[in-house]
């Protein structure tokens, strides 16, 4: 009768070099065990390595390319674009509105130009970002892509008599006078 231990094993033994010894209970022959697959550990500790990539002189691999998320306002979903990681914002700025044109996607911008477009880190950030700049070191791979505000100073001539006309009615004495101000104190 075999132990425990054994009955668990399934009453085989192993020699050194991963065979099944002839012992077995099927009928005495030699099996050669399949080699075990890889685990999610040995993935990340990097014990066996699947691809050569370029390395550095310090050991590290060099990034050959870069997929960076550019969300576009009022567009739906963002824009993925593979670029070189010594692109510049404005290659990158012309290259999603090549893309987003060719797709024909939501909005129809009038021009395509990359003059008329600034590339923030997100929706929330007010500060545009340097056209000149390369894309490694902005240390971010999403970012999201606005028409340029119109600037203040040219405001049109329609909006200008509004606003004017606006002022003189705030100039205007009060036409409640003094019936609707004994209203008031009636309701009070």
């Amino acid at each position: 009768m075999p132990s425990p231990k054994n009955y668990r094993e399934g009453g085989q033994e192993k020699n050194k070099k991963g065979k099944l010894s002839g012992k077995t209970s099927s009928g005495g022959t030699v099996l050669e065990m399949q080699p075990r697959t890889r685990t999610a550990k040995e993935f990340f500790t990097g014990k066996r390595v699947v691809a050569n990539l370029p390395a550095l002189p310090h050991g590290k691999p060099k990034l050959t390319k870069l997929l960076v998320n550019v969300t576009i306002q009022r567009s739906l979903g963002a824009v993925q674009v593979v670029m070189a990681p010594e692109a510049t914002v404005d290659e990158l700025i012309s290259a999603v509105l090549q893309l987003h044109e060719k797709r024909g996607r939501r909005p129809v911008f009038p021009s395509t130009s990359p003059s008329g477009f600034d590339l923030h880190y997100s929706q929330f950030s007010l500060e545009s970002l340097n056209r000149e700049e390369n894309l490694m070191a902005l240390g971010s791979r999403n970012f999201f892509l606005c028409p340029k505000k119109k600037a203040a100073t040219t405001v049109s001539h329609g909006a200008a008599a509004a606003a004017a006309a606006s002022s003189k009615e705030v100039a205007k004495p009060s036409s409640i006078g003094l019936h609707g101000l004994k209203l008031m104190d009636i309701l009070l």
